[in-house]
């Protein structure tokens, strides 16, 4: 009889100790899981929110579970590459709190152009990488028409495009630009009449003055549609073409050939 109690007595403690270590255990292990995730998005960017919405979207989608699973079991760095793979990011970092939450700082992908080439459509950072288009998403930055290549990026088109969003004529008076080749890079203003071919991207001031004088001393008098081109790619000099090219021998401004080229307006001091 006293050996059978002893028996239940040591099956009862055996029982409550697997009990209670089992307890314990699930305690620690909640201790040590993931408790939540936390986006961070770094300061001075604007639609954080989205960018937030997104980060937790795509950690969603993540094969391997994140929250609720032991913190020693997640690889940081795996999740890391997971995020920077999608273009919207330009940078992730992961880490754990003391708390246990996965905080995650993310810096958003900023577009600086929208790019139009033949039927494709897309956003490029200050260092050339594509941002997918998505209907619904639109971001008001410069836009430029083009055909692109190895040779000529649609990068190459930033100097000029940044020069035009820091002169306050130039910004009022541009609509796009449409990028012919890397020495034919044409500003095509919000206002119909002509385009102007700004060359290459040197020189910048320099043909910003000689548009300037044209602006000032010819087309208040000719008018802004009597030219379809006004070239300031050529040092020293305004090359233009009339948009009627029969000629014409009573205007102030003659032209001796109607190819943009060869076409000058000498009257007009540099």
């Amino acid at each position: 009889m006293v050996k059978k109690i002893l028996g239940w007595t040591i099956l009862t403690l055996l029982t409550g100790y697997v009990v209670f270590a089992a307890i314990w255990a699930h305690g620690e292990a909640a201790k040590n899981s993931c408790k939540g995730i936390d986006v961070q998005i770094s300061e001075g960017y604007a639609a954080d929110s989205i960018s937030r919405k997104g980060v937790i979207a795509e950690i969603k989608r993540y094969p391997e579970r994140i929250v609720g699973a032991q913190i020693p079991t997640i690889d940081t760095k795996k999740l890391e590459n997971y995020l920077k793979s999608f273009p919207q990011f330009e940078d992730i970092t992961c880490s754990f709190s003391t708390d246990g939450r996965l905080k995650v700082r993310v810096t958003p992908m900023v577009p600086e152009l929208r790019i139009f080439e033949d039927t494709l459509s897309y956003y490029i950072n200050k260092d050339g990488k594509r941002i997918v288009s998505k209907a619904g998403y639109f971001v008001d930055v410069p836009v430029v028409s083009g055909r692109f290549n190895d040779k000529f990026r649609p990068q190459d088109v930033l100097p000029v495009t940044r020069f035009i969003a820091s002169d306050p004529l130039l910004s009022r008076l541009v609509g796009m630009v449409r990028a012919e080749g890397p020495d034919n890079i044409l500003l095509v203003p919000r206002i119909n009449g002509h385009v102007i071919n700004f060359g290459d991207t040197a020189r910048l001031a320099e043909k910003r003055d000689a548009l300037v004088a044209i602006y000032r001393r010819v087309l208040p008098y000719k008018g802004w549609e009597e030219y379809d081109t006004i070239s300031v790619k050529f040092r020293g000099q305004v090359v233009a073409t009339r948009r009627n090219k029969a000629p014409r021998h009573n205007t102030v401004v003659e032209f001796e050939e109607t190819d943009m080229e060869e076409s000058t307006l000498p009257e007009v001091e540099i």
